[in-house]
Protein backbone atom coordinates (compact mmCIF):
# COMPACT_ATOMS: atom_id res chain seq x y z
CA UNK A 1 0.00 0.00 0.00
CA UNK A 2 1.21 3.79 -0.78
CA UNK A 3 0.39 6.31 0.89
CA UNK A 4 0.39 10.38 0.21
CA UNK A 5 3.51 11.98 1.13
CA UNK A 6 1.40 15.27 1.57
CA UNK A 7 -0.98 13.95 3.67
CA UNK A 8 -1.58 13.33 7.11
CA UNK A 9 -1.19 9.78 7.51
CA UNK A 10 2.30 10.06 5.91
CA UNK A 11 2.97 11.92 9.05
CA UNK A 12 1.43 8.87 11.44
CA UNK A 13 3.86 6.28 10.04
CA UNK A 14 6.79 8.95 10.57
CA UNK A 15 5.47 9.21 14.09
CA UNK A 16 4.91 5.37 14.23
CA UNK A 17 8.59 5.24 13.19
CA UNK A 18 9.90 7.35 15.72
CA UNK A 19 8.25 5.95 18.58
CA UNK A 20 9.90 2.51 17.55
CA UNK A 21 13.00 3.13 17.05
CA UNK A 22 13.32 4.38 20.38
CA UNK A 23 11.93 1.50 21.78
CA UNK A 24 13.60 -1.21 19.85
CA UNK A 25 16.99 0.41 21.11
CA UNK A 26 15.94 0.58 25.34
CA UNK A 27 14.44 -2.90 24.70
CA UNK A 28 17.33 -3.73 23.32
CA UNK A 29 19.77 -2.46 25.88
CA UNK A 30 17.50 -4.52 28.62
CA UNK A 31 17.96 -7.64 26.86
CA UNK A 32 20.40 -9.63 29.09
CA UNK A 33 21.06 -13.18 30.15
CA UNK A 34 18.06 -13.40 32.87
CA UNK A 35 15.77 -10.95 31.47
CA UNK A 36 12.24 -12.87 31.71
CA UNK A 37 10.63 -13.08 28.02
CA UNK A 38 7.30 -11.66 29.65
CA UNK A 39 9.08 -9.10 31.65
CA UNK A 40 10.83 -7.73 28.17
CA UNK A 41 7.87 -7.45 26.39
CA UNK A 42 5.17 -6.25 28.60
CA UNK A 43 7.88 -3.46 29.03
CA UNK A 44 8.13 -2.79 25.45
CA UNK A 45 4.72 -2.92 24.60
CA UNK A 46 3.80 -0.43 28.01
CA UNK A 47 6.95 1.77 26.66
CA UNK A 48 5.38 2.07 23.17
CA UNK A 49 1.60 3.52 24.82
CA UNK A 50 3.84 5.67 27.49
CA UNK A 51 5.22 7.35 24.09
CA UNK A 52 1.58 7.53 22.04
CA UNK A 53 1.61 4.88 20.22
CA UNK A 54 0.02 1.64 19.89
CA UNK A 55 1.91 -2.02 19.69
CA UNK A 56 0.88 -3.43 16.17
CA UNK A 57 1.46 -6.57 17.22
CA UNK A 58 2.89 -8.33 20.21
CA UNK A 59 6.73 -8.13 20.56
CA UNK A 60 8.42 -11.31 19.11
CA UNK A 61 11.29 -12.86 21.22
CA UNK A 62 13.11 -15.33 19.18
CA UNK A 63 15.94 -17.05 20.38
CA UNK A 64 18.66 -19.36 18.49
CA UNK A 65 17.12 -21.25 15.69
CA UNK A 66 13.87 -19.50 16.15
CA UNK A 67 13.38 -17.13 12.93
CA UNK A 68 9.82 -15.14 14.24
CA UNK A 69 6.96 -15.27 15.97
CA UNK A 70 8.52 -16.36 19.53
CA UNK A 71 6.46 -14.81 21.85
CA UNK A 72 5.55 -14.83 25.33
CA UNK A 73 2.70 -16.41 26.72
CA UNK A 74 0.34 -14.99 29.36
CA UNK A 75 2.23 -16.65 32.72
CA UNK A 76 5.16 -17.19 30.74
CA UNK A 77 8.40 -17.98 32.95
CA UNK A 78 11.58 -18.08 30.34
CA UNK A 79 13.99 -16.24 30.58
CA UNK A 80 16.76 -15.38 28.22
CA UNK A 81 20.16 -17.56 28.06
CA UNK A 82 23.28 -16.89 26.27
CA UNK A 83 20.97 -16.94 22.87
CA UNK A 84 21.07 -15.13 19.98
CA UNK A 85 17.86 -12.97 20.89
CA UNK A 86 15.39 -11.30 17.70
CA UNK A 87 13.33 -8.54 19.20
CA UNK A 88 10.71 -8.01 16.33
CA UNK A 89 8.75 -5.09 17.61
CA UNK A 90 5.61 -3.08 15.63
CA UNK A 91 3.71 0.47 16.48
CA UNK A 92 0.73 1.65 15.13
CA UNK A 93 -0.81 5.33 15.04
CA UNK A 94 -4.56 5.20 14.24
CA UNK A 95 -3.31 1.71 12.09
CA UNK A 96 -0.21 3.44 10.37
CA UNK A 97 2.37 1.06 10.85
CA UNK A 98 6.03 0.22 11.36
CA UNK A 99 8.01 -2.84 12.13
CA UNK A 100 11.27 -3.10 12.78
CA UNK A 101 13.81 -5.73 14.30
CA UNK A 102 17.08 -5.73 15.88
CA UNK A 103 19.38 -9.41 16.99
CA UNK A 104 20.77 -9.16 20.64
CA UNK A 105 23.78 -11.47 20.76
CA UNK A 106 24.09 -12.69 23.50
CA UNK A 107 25.68 -16.44 22.43
CA UNK A 108 28.95 -14.96 20.81
CA UNK A 109 27.39 -14.95 17.33
CA UNK A 110 28.96 -11.51 16.05
CA UNK A 111 29.36 -12.23 12.16
CA UNK A 112 26.50 -13.82 11.40
CA UNK A 113 24.54 -11.17 13.45
CA UNK A 114 26.46 -8.58 11.64
CA UNK A 115 25.51 -10.20 8.26
CA UNK A 116 21.91 -9.88 8.62
CA UNK A 117 22.80 -5.97 9.58
CA UNK A 118 25.17 -5.43 7.03
CA UNK A 119 22.44 -7.00 4.37
CA UNK A 120 20.17 -4.64 5.24
CA UNK A 121 21.89 -1.76 5.24
CA UNK A 122 23.27 -2.74 1.28
CA UNK A 123 19.35 -3.05 0.48
CA UNK A 124 18.47 0.24 1.86
CA UNK A 125 21.26 1.48 -0.56
CA UNK A 126 19.69 0.65 -3.75
CA UNK A 127 16.14 1.26 -2.87
CA UNK A 128 14.56 4.18 -5.32
CA UNK A 129 11.15 4.59 -7.22
CA UNK A 130 11.40 2.08 -10.19
CA UNK A 131 14.04 -0.45 -8.51
CA UNK A 132 12.72 -4.10 -8.73
CA UNK A 133 12.02 -6.02 -5.58
CA UNK A 134 14.23 -9.02 -7.46
CA UNK A 135 17.02 -6.83 -7.11
CA UNK A 136 16.97 -6.04 -3.65
CA UNK A 137 16.78 -9.87 -2.68
CA UNK A 138 19.55 -10.52 -5.05
CA UNK A 139 22.00 -7.81 -2.98
CA UNK A 140 20.93 -9.24 0.36
CA UNK A 141 21.74 -12.83 -1.12
CA UNK A 142 24.67 -11.51 -2.49
CA UNK A 143 25.95 -9.52 1.23
CA UNK A 144 24.97 -12.45 3.09
CA UNK A 145 26.51 -14.98 1.50
CA UNK A 146 29.70 -13.14 1.45
CA UNK A 147 29.97 -13.53 4.75
CA UNK A 148 29.90 -17.52 4.46
CA UNK A 149 26.07 -17.72 5.37
CA UNK A 150 22.69 -18.58 3.88
CA UNK A 151 19.72 -15.77 3.57
CA UNK A 152 16.51 -17.70 4.76
CA UNK A 153 14.65 -17.62 1.26
CA UNK A 154 11.34 -18.66 2.87
CA UNK A 155 10.79 -15.68 4.37
CA UNK A 156 10.41 -12.31 3.29
CA UNK A 157 9.72 -8.59 3.79
CA UNK A 158 6.44 -7.05 3.31
CA UNK A 159 4.14 -4.17 2.54
CA UNK A 160 2.37 -2.18 5.58
CA UNK A 161 -1.06 -1.10 4.86
CA UNK A 162 -3.73 0.88 7.19
CA UNK A 163 -4.70 -1.91 10.06
CA UNK A 164 -2.74 -4.85 8.16
CA UNK A 165 0.95 -6.02 8.70
CA UNK A 166 1.53 -7.82 5.53
CA UNK A 167 0.30 -6.16 2.08
CA UNK A 168 2.29 -6.59 -0.77
CA UNK A 169 4.91 -6.29 -2.46
CA UNK A 170 7.46 -9.35 -0.31
CA UNK A 171 10.93 -8.31 -0.39
CA UNK A 172 12.75 -11.55 -1.17
CA UNK A 173 15.89 -12.16 0.45
CA UNK A 174 17.02 -13.72 -2.14
CA UNK A 175 17.28 -12.98 -6.68
CA UNK A 176 14.23 -13.42 -7.87
CA UNK A 177 13.34 -13.56 -11.49
CA UNK A 178 9.60 -12.18 -11.04
CA UNK A 179 9.57 -9.05 -9.00
CA UNK A 180 7.49 -5.65 -8.71
CA UNK A 181 8.83 -1.80 -8.81
CA UNK A 182 8.49 0.18 -5.98
CA UNK A 183 6.75 3.44 -5.75
CA UNK A 184 6.41 6.95 -4.05
CA UNK A 185 4.77 6.06 -1.35
CA UNK A 186 5.45 2.69 -1.00
CA UNK A 187 5.81 1.67 3.10
CA UNK A 188 7.57 -1.61 3.29
CA UNK A 189 9.32 -3.64 5.81
CA UNK A 190 12.54 -4.98 4.78
CA UNK A 191 14.07 -7.62 6.93
CA UNK A 192 17.08 -9.58 5.89
CA UNK A 193 17.50 -12.84 7.69
CA UNK A 194 21.00 -14.58 7.84
CA UNK A 195 21.46 -18.66 8.96
CA UNK A 196 24.34 -20.70 9.35
CA UNK A 197 22.00 -23.54 8.44
CA UNK A 198 20.67 -24.61 4.41
CA UNK A 199 18.42 -21.33 4.20
CA UNK A 200 15.02 -22.17 4.80
CA UNK A 201 12.37 -22.02 8.43
CA UNK A 202 9.15 -24.67 9.38
CA UNK A 203 6.49 -24.19 11.66
CA UNK A 204 7.47 -25.45 15.00
CA UNK A 205 4.46 -26.12 17.62
CA UNK A 206 4.29 -23.08 19.90
CA UNK A 207 1.78 -20.42 19.01
CA UNK A 208 1.40 -17.19 21.11
CA UNK A 209 0.26 -14.48 18.14
CA UNK A 210 -3.09 -14.73 16.49
CA UNK A 211 -5.13 -12.45 14.17
CA UNK A 212 -8.70 -12.18 13.18
CA UNK A 213 -9.23 -14.15 9.80
CA UNK A 214 -12.88 -13.47 9.14
CA UNK A 215 -16.23 -12.49 11.11
CA UNK A 216 -18.48 -14.95 12.29
CA UNK A 217 -20.54 -16.00 15.38
CA UNK A 218 -19.88 -17.71 18.28
CA UNK A 219 -22.14 -19.35 21.36
CA UNK A 220 -19.78 -19.37 23.96
CA UNK A 221 -20.38 -15.90 26.44
CA UNK A 222 -15.77 -16.00 26.82
CA UNK A 223 -15.38 -16.74 23.27
CA UNK A 224 -17.81 -13.80 21.86
CA UNK A 225 -16.37 -11.45 24.29
CA UNK A 226 -13.14 -12.38 23.13
CA UNK A 227 -13.78 -11.80 19.38
CA UNK A 228 -15.64 -8.28 20.23
CA UNK A 229 -12.58 -6.85 21.56
CA UNK A 230 -10.29 -8.32 18.21
CA UNK A 231 -13.04 -6.84 16.51
CA UNK A 232 -12.70 -3.57 17.85
CA UNK A 233 -9.66 -3.31 19.32
CA UNK A 234 -7.35 -5.25 17.09
CA UNK A 235 -9.25 -5.35 13.93
CA UNK A 236 -6.78 -7.33 11.66
CA UNK A 237 -3.57 -6.61 13.52
CA UNK A 238 -1.93 -9.78 15.21
CA UNK A 239 -2.58 -9.78 19.08
CA UNK A 240 -1.60 -12.00 22.09
CA UNK A 241 -3.62 -14.33 24.27
CA UNK A 242 -2.27 -12.11 27.06
CA UNK A 243 -4.00 -9.21 25.59
CA UNK A 244 -7.25 -10.55 25.75
CA UNK A 245 -9.62 -9.18 28.68
CA UNK A 246 -10.97 -12.54 29.58
CA UNK A 247 -10.55 -15.53 31.81
CA UNK A 248 -8.94 -18.42 30.36
CA UNK A 249 -8.27 -16.45 27.17
CA UNK A 250 -6.30 -19.52 25.52
CA UNK A 251 -9.64 -21.65 25.53
CA UNK A 252 -11.21 -18.90 23.69
CA UNK A 253 -8.88 -18.61 21.18
CA UNK A 254 -9.62 -22.14 20.11
CA UNK A 255 -12.82 -22.06 20.26
CA UNK A 256 -12.64 -18.83 17.13
CA UNK A 257 -9.54 -20.96 15.70
CA UNK A 258 -11.76 -24.46 15.51
CA UNK A 259 -14.40 -21.88 13.61
CA UNK A 260 -11.72 -20.25 11.30
CA UNK A 261 -12.78 -17.19 12.97
CA UNK A 262 -9.58 -16.25 14.03
CA UNK A 263 -5.54 -18.34 13.08
CA UNK A 264 -2.34 -18.55 14.90
CA UNK A 265 1.04 -17.82 14.02
CA UNK A 266 3.40 -20.48 14.90
CA UNK A 267 6.63 -20.32 16.03
CA UNK A 268 9.32 -20.59 12.36
CA UNK A 269 12.45 -22.65 13.18
CA UNK A 270 15.70 -23.13 10.98
CA UNK A 271 14.92 -26.29 9.15
CA UNK A 272 18.58 -27.91 10.21
CA UNK A 273 18.13 -26.07 14.20
CA UNK A 274 20.90 -24.10 13.43
CA UNK A 275 21.31 -20.01 14.28
CA UNK A 276 19.31 -17.28 12.66
CA UNK A 277 19.65 -13.38 12.48
CA UNK A 278 17.50 -10.81 11.37
CA UNK A 279 17.56 -7.18 11.17
CA UNK A 280 14.16 -5.17 9.95
CA UNK A 281 13.40 -1.62 9.40
CA UNK A 282 10.70 0.12 7.85
CA UNK A 283 11.23 2.36 5.10
CA UNK A 284 8.75 4.91 2.93
CA UNK A 285 9.87 5.29 -0.63
CA UNK A 286 10.66 8.54 -1.76
CA UNK A 287 11.62 10.69 -4.86
CA UNK A 288 15.36 10.73 -3.79
CA UNK A 289 15.30 7.07 -2.43
CA UNK A 290 13.67 6.42 0.93
CA UNK A 291 13.16 7.33 4.52
CA UNK A 292 14.13 5.19 6.82
CA UNK A 293 11.17 5.46 9.50
CA UNK A 294 12.53 3.03 12.10
CA UNK A 295 16.62 4.45 11.95
CA UNK A 296 17.50 5.91 15.70
CA UNK A 297 17.24 8.90 16.28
Amino acid sequence: MSVDLDAEQYEKCREAGEILAQVRDEAAERCEVGTGYLEISEWAEDRIRELGGEPAFPVNVSVDEEAAHGAAGPDDDRVIGENLVKLDIGVHIDGWLADTAVTVDLAGESELTEASAEALDAALDVVEPGVETGEIGAVIEETIEGYGYNPVVNLTGHGLGHWEQHTTPNIPNRAVEQSVELEVGDVVAVEPFATDGGGKVQEGSQEEIFALEREGSVRDRTARKALEQITEEFRTLPFAARWLDVRRPKMALRRLQRQDIVHGYPVLKEDEGRMVSQKEHTIIVTDEGCEVTTRSR
